[in-house]
């Protein structure tokens, strides 16, 4: 086996022993054994680090196995300078969300854990599949344990949101299945992507199709206006899965436009590029605005993610060097800084029950020690030079100002809007007086949660001030997918 595979089936066979394990007798040891997995899991991903070749974009650690021999489907995987730092960044967000709820979650344990170790399996499976039907099973299974943690430990309003989700969700999956389906039969009975991709497709069929990718991606990113339901599912998630929602898997959407609508529609992705950094610009202006007058702390949180996942999409349909790898850049950036900001409430949530940021005020008199935490997370959510947030957001500024300076400048805006909201509520919880009884009561972070912050403060840090590794690997990818990009398919 594959270290790809490994990665994928180790969370998910942990996972499923820990379902086996039986109720909260055993709580104690399934939070054990859950860190174990996910420990393990990111361990085998670490050597695929070393293992891989920077200067060039073919498709590294392939493996290819006949899976439905009838319909020609493979079980197909491999990582290219693109794809390759989700999985690692999967991995590390699993850990880090076993740690993180280590103490929170009372009930079910053991089916909380394995849904999220089944779940780091499945997202590690859409960034590896090669292909198409692999691909489409494995992004539509990660609805599933995401579906149930939403629905059995999330808020009061908690089957709202998690119906919200997989509606949502589901509707775009299947117009992309039927364009999935189209290109099998065009392709003489192949779901390679690979062949998909060097199909010469008609004008007409490449913007059904980038439509039909559209419905999917857009939603799973999620673009305005389809992010709807974003907030409400943050609001209702339990703490982790807030975190892994908004680190991982709104990147499975913005994953598909690069690995499909770019490559397998090239002419329609440059047709309707207008109309995709019109809707990203709206997300990165108007969601940032809504984000200023939030008075739930999750909810703006859900709103900044919104925006900040704009400018991954702005950066892809710039088509430049510097806005494609600025989009991956955010992507992995964002990964670390929302879990990071998502996890920070989910701190603040287990002693006081609110998410209110009127219920707050002073934090910092009775918890120091964590409000530098949360004020680091903060200037990086705001775009602060030498952290993780303001690598990809500038890359993709930079790359808007070359392609139009009005672009540019609109993207900029963000800038000054995301230090308004984020700077705006960390005024109001954690400085001033002490706001209220309950927070005069409060104590400061103890070992576990130091560690976790701890861990995401390093990454939010390596990544803000050396890129280079990130940058450097995913290089040649970019440029070979533009290149392609560049070339008519048109018959």
């Amino acid at each position: 086996m594959g270290l790809l595979s490994l990665a994928i089936w180790i969370p998910v066979a942990f996972g499923v022993l820990l379902l086996a394990m039986g109720r909260d007798e055993h709580a104690h040891s399934v939070r054990w054994l859950a860190l174990l997995g996910a420990v393990l899991g990111l361990l085998v991903t670490l050597p695929l680090y070393q293992g891989f070749q920077p200067g060039t974009a073919a498709m590294q650690f392939v493996e290819k196995t006949a899976w439905i021999e009838r319909f020609n489907v493979h079980y197909h995987l491999g990582v290219d300078g693109i794809s390759f730092w989700f999985v690692p960044l999967t991995a590390f967000t699993t850990v880090i969300v076993v740690i993180a709820s280590w103490q929170a979650i009372t009930e079910r344990v053991n089916q909380y854990m394995g849904a999220f170790l089944i779940l780091s399996g499945l997202m590690i499976g859409v960034f590896s599949a090669l292909d198409g039907i692999l691909f489409y099973v494995f992004f539509e299974a990660t609805l599933i344990p995401m579906y149930l943690i939403i629905g059995i430990w999330g808020g009061p309003n908690k089957i709202y949101a998690a119906f919200k989700f997989f509606l949502y969700t589901l509707l775009g999956s299947l117009l992309m299945l039927i364009a999935l389906i189209y290109l099998y039969n065009q392709s003489g009975g192949s779901v390679d992507i690979a062949t998909w991709q060097q199909l010469p497709l008609g004008s007409t069929a490449q913007s059904l199709l980038f439509f039909a990718f559209f419905a999917a991606f857009a939603v799973k990113v999620p673009m305005w206006p389809v992010h709807t339901w974003l907030p409400d599912v943050h609001v209702e998630a339990p703490t982790g899965g807030s975190a892994v929602l908004a680190a991982i898997m709104l990147k499975l959407g913005a994953y598909g436009f690069l690995r499909f609508s770019l490559p397998i529609t090239p002419d329609a992705a440059r047709e309707w590029a207008w109309l995709m950094i019109a809707l990203s610009l709206i997300a990165v202006i108007y969601v940032g605005l809504v984000a200023l007058v939030q008075k739930d702390m999750k909810k703006l949180v859900a709103y900044s993610s919104v925006a900040h996942m704009g400018f991954v999409t702005l950066g892809f349909f710039i088509f430049n060097e510097l806005g494609v790898a600025g989009g991956l850049v955010q992507m992995i950036a964002h990964g670390f800084v929302s879990a990071a900001m998502f996890l920070s409430i989910g701190v603040l949530y287990d002693r006081v029950h609110s998410r209110d940021i009127a219920a707050y005020g002073g934090v910092v008199n009775r918890m120091p020690n964590f409000t530098a935490f949360a004020l680091l997370f903060a200037m990086a959510n705001c775009g602060l030079p030498g952290t993780a947030g303001f690598v990809g957001e500038w890359m993709v500024i930079l790359a808007a100002v070359k392609t139009n300076f009005w672009i540019g400048l609109a993207a900029a805006t963000a800038l000054v809007l995301g230090a308004a909201y984020t700077l705006w509520m960390f005024k109001r919880v954690y400085l001033g007086p002490v706001g209220n009884d309950q927070v005069r009561g409060l104590s400061d972070i103890g070992g576990r949660e130091f560690l976790v912050l701890a861990w995401l403060a390093i990454a939010v840090l390596a990544l803000g001030l050396y890129p280079r590794p990130v940058t450097d690997l995913m290089g040649p990818s970019v440029t070979e997918l533009l290149r392609h990009v560049a070339q008519s398919k048109l018959n």
